[in-house]
């Protein structure tokens, strides 16, 4: 699988695509929720040949980019109150604040069960909330690295450490080092999500770049990787 990049300018607009040759009789447009646009070419296209296609899509890749703009931010700001849902592998659980002996926190019957010894200000769920967050993220993110390490293991590649915190840009990182750092709020996608985003980075053992052989490699792996990259992003951007 090959790589190109272009620049369509639609009125006043300049939008850039990336082009991928790959195994397919047929040319494919896909605009993403991140407002990224993906073509996939038949191998052996010429460039010139996919650009002028992909002009006379201008006005329907401009649309697509349009929808999805309607949604940022998609999540409103949390007010952590009764009722307010929030994600957790990818499904939504409403909250239900109570008073009680101990504060903690227990998913049951579709319910984030919160429960608090004092007044519940919306401090303290929100913290009671994001530390549990974080429990969870150490737990299913090893499950996840352990579920993708052995297509990269049996390759002798040294195996990273892998640390939790929260990032701003970033869903997931792997340092020159070796360490793999995962943001903490993955844990809300679901959870070939999660995989596809440590795939991604553990493919950067071999690949520091974003390079056609890196993506060959990513495919390779995981041939709907794309398909989780935008369900995960319809679920989280």
């Amino acid at each position: 699988m090959s790589l190109n990049s272009g620049i369509l300018t639609y009125g006043k607009e300049n939008i850039s695509y990336r082009v991928f040759y790959v195994d397919r009789k047929t040319l494919e447009i896909a605009v993403h929720p991140d407002g990224s646009v993906v073509i996939k070419a038949p191998l052996g296209s010429e460039y010139e040949e996919v650009r002028k296609i992909v002009a006379k899509r201008a006005r329907w890749i401009k649309r697509q980019l349009d929808y999805f703009a309607q949604f940022n931010p998609r999540t409103p700001q949390r007010q952590y109150i009764g009722g307010e849902t929030h994600l957790y592998l990818g499904r939504q659980y409403r909250l239900k604040i109570v008073t009680g002996d101990k504060d903690e926190i227990k998913l049951t019957r579709g319910y984030f069960r919160v429960t608090v010894k004092e007044n519940p200000a919306y401090e303290k769920v929100e913290k009671l909330l994001e530390d549990w967050y974080l429990e969870k993220a150490a737990e299913k993110f090893g499950e996840s690295f352990e579920r993708c390490w052995p297509h990269f293991g049996k390759h002798l590649l040294a195996k990273p450490r892998m640390r939790i915190r929260r990032m701003k840009k970033r869903w997931g990182s792997l340092s020159k080092s070796g360490t793999l750092t995962l943001n903490a709020d993955l844990i809300r996608a679901p959870k070939e999500c999660i995989d596809y985003v440590v795939t991604h980075e553990l493919c950067h053992l071999r690949y520091h770049d974003h390079s056609p052989a890196f993506f060959q490699l990513l495919e390779k792996i995981m041939p709907d990787w794309e398909k989780r990259k935008h369900k995960m992003e319809l679920a989280l951007v």
